[in-house]
C-alpha cells in the first residue's frame, strides 16, 4: 500500500494523445476524490512542440466532453521521468520502444502501453494528428475507457 502514486502519459509530440490522456485521467481521478493522491503529467518523445498548447482539435474534442486541456504545455520526455514517476504509460509501440531503450540504461518505472488497462482490444492509441476530427473522438473513447481501468488498478495500491 502506498499514500500516493504518479502517472506520466507519453506520445510523440505531446499535443494530441498524451495531453488528452492527462486531462481525461485527471478528471476521472478528481471525480473519484483521489486528486490529492495521484500526480499526473504528460510529455512527448519528440521536441518539436515543446512549450506549445495541445492541438486545437484535441482541445475542442476534449472540451465537448467537459475536459479542459487548454492550460497544458508540451514538454519532452526526460530520462529522469523514469525515476520521478511510478507509471510511465505510452500511447503506441514506437514510443514504447523509444522509452524502453532509455529505461534499459537508467531503470526506474518500466514504460508500458496505456491501453493495456483497457478492454477495447486495441493496444495502441492511434495518432489523430493527420486525420479528421473523428480521429480525436476515437482517441477520447479509447483513453476514457483505459483511464477507468487504470484508476481501478491504482486504487488497489492506494488502499
Amino acid at each position: 500500500m502506498t499514500e500516493s502514486v504518479s502517472v506520466l502519459f507519453v506520445c510523440l509530440g505531446n499535443i494530441c494523445r498524451s495531453p488528452t490522456a492527462e486531462g481525461v485521467f485527471r478528471q476521472v481521478v478528481e471525480q473519484a476524490g483521489l486528486a490529492d493522491r495521484i500526480r499526473i503529467d504528460s510529455c512527448g518523445t519528440g521536441h518539436w512542440h515543446v512549450g506549445k498548447t495541445p492541438d486545437a482539435r484535441a482541445q475542442q474534442a476534449a472540451s465537448q466532453r467537459g475536459v479542459d486541456i487548454s492550460q497544458l504545455r508540451a514538454r519532452q520526455f526526460q530520462e529522469s521521468d523514469l525515476v520521478d514517476f511510478d507509471r510511465v504509460l505510452v500511447m503506441d509501440k514506437q514510443n514504447l520502444s523509444d522509452t524502453l531503450r532509455v529505461w534499459e540504461r537508467v531503470g526506474g518505472a518500466k514504460p508500458e502501453l496505456f491501453l493495456s488497462y483497457g478492454r477495447s482490444g486495441h493496444d495502441e492509441v492511434p495518432d489523430p494528428y493527420y486525420g479528421g476530427d473523428q480521429g480525436f473522438e476515437v482517441v477520447l473513447d479509447l483513453i476514457n475507457e483505459a483511464s477507468e481501468g487504470l484508476l481501478a488498478k491504482l486504487r488497489e495500491s492506494l488502499r
